[in-house]
């Protein structure tokens, strides 16, 4: 529905509440890196707030924005990207490797489409290709689903990582992709994961689940990009 609203209209409400206190910043979700540009463009001529980030999919196989449109908009007016799905709705955990277990979300009615998605051909190519990627995992010290994270978060462009569990278990796998900067945060970290799940943070070693992000070097991305080769290029790039 907002994106057939006047665009000076979303950029007034948007900067009413936040002048109003009820908000620090606002962003945009799935919105065209040309649509987001308008709002910039607006917010400046009539004196208003522009949008600071803008909400996208992205992951190992859906690159295309948030490498190719988004960075632009980055580097020229610091719009960020807040990224969902880091494991493609559970296509990256690991769990369909061999199939569709009853017991997943894509076991569900309602989910119908994500089951399709993964037995199709295009699945299968994709299940093979997380396959080659586990030895690049294991080699870091990690799981498969912490080396996805890990990847969206070395993007420089990346602001954060919005991630969905459906237990605190992998909620607690998924912060393993995370590199503690300090002792406090460290610290900070382990106590809400115990909050959530002591069972599993007992029998967890905290240290390892600290360690991935700064493994992501240029030499691991280009062996990630040399087996997905889905590497996706902007028409500069072509050029120079």
């Amino acid at each position: 529905m907002l994106s057939v609203w006047p665009t000076i209209e979303i950029v007034r409400a948007m900067t009413h509440v936040i002048n109003q206190g009820m908000a620090m910043y606002w962003g945009t979700s799935r919105w065209s890196a040309m649509e987001i540009m308008e709002a910039y463009s607006v917010a400046r001529q009539f004196n208003m707030i522009p949008p600071v980030c803008e909400q996208a999919e992205y992951h190992l196989f859906q690159r295309e924005k948030v490498e190719v449109q988004l960075p632009e908009l980055y580097h020229k007016i610091g719009v960020g990207a807040m990224t969902w799905s880091p494991l493609a709705c559970g296509i990256i955990s690991g769990k369909y490797g061999n199939g569709v277990p009853e017991s997943s979300r894509a076991s569900l009615k309602c989910y119908q489409w994500l089951k399709e998605r993964i037995i199709s051909e295009e699945g299968r190519k994709q299940q093979n290709k997380l396959k080659d990627l586990s030895p690049i995992a294991e080699r870091l010290g990690c799981t498969l689903p912490q080396l996805a994270v890990a990847w969206c978060l070395r993007n420089e462009g990346v602001s954060s990582v919005l991630l969905g569990s459906s237990t605190p278990e992998q909620l607690i796998e998924n912060l393993g992709a995370i590199q503690a900067s300090t002792a406090a945060l460290a610290n900070k970290l382990q106590g809400i994961s115990w909050c959530l799940c002591p069972q599993a943070v007992s029998h967890l070693s905290w240290p390892v689940l600290h360690r991935v992000l700064p493994k992501m070097t240029t030499h691991v991305v280009n062996e990630i990009d040399n087996i997905l080769r889905n590497k996706p290029y902007s028409k500069k790039d072509y050029r120079s």
